[in-house]
């Protein structure tokens, strides 16, 4: 058993692979760790690139395209090692990103999940959209990162150099104790993709565990490499796991208002799109509706299954306040600039 397992998900990338895994390969040392692909059937040379350039990774071939939850629970199934990183494909990590990574894991046992600083790759200066320096949740489920809010990030100029507790963890740079993530199902494959991984940090957090920011350990990522930010296919699985997202993991006391105020507050977001002409994302939003009616039933079963294990459901890493009030009317753009921060 190897002390870190980096598991990079792939569906057609060579492009990717080749620019991206000789950095990988390149700085990831001084620690016991072995990197493996989990391939998604991909129909073009992936495979074939990686056997004849890159020996030492282990490819781990799957026999159709799982998407990003399923192809990780699969593949993840086959690695025995303590910790997991899943690693995006288009991520190339910077010099000595491990080791912090691992010291944190290796020195507090209640620290579930870690993430790295996550920065642009085309812009360095500057966090990248996906993590940025931690995530966080408002109080209607709306995420953003400190150094992200909305489309608006921010450059790193060291503002968040600190580490610090968060609320999620990107998965495009996740740390995850191997035996934790087993234990509480892994990523929730009805997700298919989009806002799985603050889904897994909700329900270990309501388990008691910590998701932590460790400013030492720097990625940058390309990001956009599946879906662009504003590709209605994106807007519909960001509202509609969004939605999911509340049901499983919201306290009782909570849920169903918190459902109303976010039909109201979708709704008005659809009527945006329509009166800005945008009209495939408007019918995304709808459609997104139509498939959570459609699913509430399971997400409400797996919502009874999770308030089973749930010992703890007040979380400070939610900001108690509308994100979007202060983005759109307060004209908040930075995660520094707000009033109370978490």
């Amino acid at each position: 058993m190897t002390t870190v397992a980096i598991v990079i998900l792939n569906w057609n990338g060579e492009k990717l692979l080749k620019e991206f895994i000789p950095t990988v390969v390149k700085n990831s040392h001084s620690v016991d760790f072995k990197i493996y692909v989990a391939d998604n059937a991909s129909t073009d040379n992936s495979v074939c690139y990686l056997e004849n350039k890159h020996p030492e990774i282990e490819i781990i071939k799957l026999d159709k395209n799982y998407g990003f939850t399923g192809g990780y629970n699969r593949a993840l199934k086959q690695i025995e090692s303590k910790y997991y990183i899943l690693l995006n494909s288009d991520v190339a990590p910077a010099n000595n990103w491990l080791e912090p990574l691992v010291f944190e894991m290796e020195t507090h046992d209640n620290i579930a999940v870690c993430v790295p600083k996550i920065k642009s790759y085309k812009e360095p200066k500057y966090f990248e959209y996906a993590g940025a320096a931690g995530g966080h949740i408002d109080k209607y489920g709306f995420p953003f990162c400190e150094g992200r809010i909305f489309n608006k990030i921010e450059e790193d100029t060291g503002q968040y150099n600190t580490s610090k507790n968060i609320f999620w963890a990107s998965g495009a740079a996740l740390m995850t104790r191997a035996n934790i993530f087993h234990e509480v199902g892994g990523l929730d494959e009805d997700f298919f993709a989009h806002m799985e991984e603050i889904d897994l940090c909700w329900r270990l957090k309501n388990r008691g565990w910590k998701v932590k920011y460790i400013a030492e350990s720097e990625v940058y990522h390309l990001g956009g490499a599946t879906l662009d930010y504003s590709d209605p296919r994106k807007v519909y699985l960001n509202f509609r796991n969004n939605l999911f997202l509340l049901t499983k993991n919201l306290p009782r006391n909570k849920w169903l208002f918190k459902l109303i105020e976010r039909m109201i507050i979708d709704g008005i977001a659809a009527l945006k799109f329509l009166a800005s002409l945008e009209i495939k994302n408007f019918w995304s939003v709808l459609k997104a509706h139509l498939s959570f009616y459609k699913h509430l039933p399971l997400f409400y079963k797996k919502r009874r299954k999770n308030l089973k294990y749930t010992t703890q459901n007040k979380h400070p890493e939610i900001y108690q306040h509308s994100i979007v009030f202060q983005f759109f009317f307060r004209g908040i753009r930075k995660y520094s600039d707000l009033r109370h921060k978490i």
